[in-house]
């Protein structure tokens, strides 16, 4: 399964940086190939390298303004002219979607992924790592949105949220 991740490409505390690397460790052993932002720093270098060190693949999506931190060891790497490239790529070479801590462009991503899929645009599972209740804040958003009426989907049809790395993968495959 191609699995697009978000995540920061910023060094984290210990307490967000265990989880994604026992994800990629379970990503990579089960033969799954990460598709990512395509960056060696921070988290997303981290990811990178526990994905390869656990024999998946890797599929980076770069962008011109960040080619000076693209990942060297990608199976296959795509540099994008702009954001707006990069993002549709990271969603059309999906088979699902997975967020990680991450910052402003994590929530972008995110929010655009949900706004496509909420139009039947892409029927994509999108599952969200919620380490240490870091997305809290936005899934009680979502569920007041969904509550009030400002979704036209039910937002389990949109999106999940797990609480360990073992229960994202058994959430892509159910």
């Amino acid at each position: 399964m191609n699995i697009t991740v978000f995540c920061s490409a910023y060094s984290l505390d210990e307490r967000y940086t265990a989880p994604a690397a026992e994800f990629a460790r379970l990503l990579g052993a089960g033969g799954h190939t990460l598709v990512w932002g395509g960056s060696h720093a921070g988290l997303m270098g981290l990811l990178a390298d526990g994905v390869k060190a656990a024999g998946g693949r890797l599929v980076g999506i770069s962008v011109e303004l960040l080619r000076h931190k693209a990942y060297e060891g990608a199976d296959e790497l795509v540099t994008t002219a702009d954001l707006a490239e990069r993002k549709a790529l990271l969603l059309s070479r999906a088979d699902a979607v997975v967020v990680l801590v991450g910052g402003l462009g994590t929530l972008d991503e995110v929010t655009e992924v949900l706004e496509l899929k909420k139009h039947g645009l892409h029927g994509k599972p999108v599952v969200v790592l919620d380490t240490e209740g870091f997305y809290a804040g936005l899934r009680l958003q979502l569920e007041r949105m969904d509550a009030e009426g400002f979704l036209p989907r039910p937002l389990a049809e949109l999106i999940t949220f797990a609480d360990t790395p073992a229960e994202v993968l058994e959430r892509l495959k159910a």
